[in-house]
């Protein structure tokens, strides 16, 4: 399994628009980050967790040939925006993009994209496959999804588990019993937004006492806004198995 972080910033990006801050101005290519997505390449396909609103331009950067799924995690605009553009690929390969979300983001995502779902639809608009998933298991192909349920403040959203992948973000609460799905995990990619705490978000504390309790072999912090502080000065106090994720970065699981 081959896993690349697109983008691993929070709902603005980093930098911020106006913001001079000294993580917006930093010339560190670390500290630039577009909004939260990853990668998945396993099992001969390619799934895409989000597509937000810099999905065209992750998508060239990584120079993607091929899209076979793509996950949500829930409605919010910076993790749905750019939907639009897996057009691309329907073109390219004469095929639907099969898309995998639970019921409140498919009806919002039918809201925001009402010609996709369209009876009578507008030539070269996307095509897609809609599955609404409960939290239970599902299958792409031959491989397996398990939903994470959690909270973002008060909506309900989901992270994944892929064999021993786990991705989990914008989130705020998680109960004892979907914590269990997370652990024994080769790599986990966790929401950290800030250092200080946050209504919808894990602060970076509390990003770590998860981490610490279900002892992951290695895990990347996403999710992140400029409020965390310079991603090398950050790092280096993190343990040995955690890192503040960038973007482009690409972890292989074997």
């Amino acid at each position: 399994m081959k896993v690349t972080l697109l983008g691993t910033g929070t709902s603005q990006g980093v930098p911020v628009i106006g913001c001079n801050c000294i993580v917006c101005l930093s010339n560190d290519p670390k500290d630039q980050r577009l909004r939260s997505s990853v990668m998945v390449e396993v099992d001969n396909q390619t799934i895409i967790i989000d597509t937000g609103p810099d999905f065209r331009q992750q998508m060239l950067r990584e120079k993607v040939q091929d899209v076979d799924a793509v996950l949500f995690t829930h409605h919010h605009k910076d993790h749905v925006a750019g939907m639009d553009d897996i057009r691309a690929f329907n073109h390219k390969w004469k095929k639907d993009i099969d898309v995998f979300c639970n019921s409140i983001t498919a009806e919002a995502i039918k809201r925001e994209f009402p010609y996709v779902f369209s009876e009578d639809k507008y030539p070269g608009t996307p095509s897609v496959n809609l599955t609404v998933f409960d939290n239970e298991s599902f299958q792409i192909n031959n491989t397996t999804v398990l939903p994470i349920q959690a909270k973002h403040y008060l909506l309900p959203v989901f992270g994944f588990r892929i064999y021993d992948f786990v991705y989990l973000t914008d989130v705020s609460e998680i109960s004892e019993e979907e914590k269990r799905k997370m652990q024994n995990a080769e790599l986990i990619i966790l929401d950290a937004l800030r250092k200080e705490p946050h209504i919808s978000h894990f602060s970076l504390s509390q990003a770590l006492n998860l981490l610490e309790e279900l002892k992951p072999k290695k895990a990347l912090l996403i999710h992140i806004s400029h409020y965390m502080g310079l991603h090398k000065e950050v790092d280096e106090t993190l343990p040995d198995n955690i890192s503040l994720s960038y973007d482009g970065q690409i972890v292989v699981i074997s």
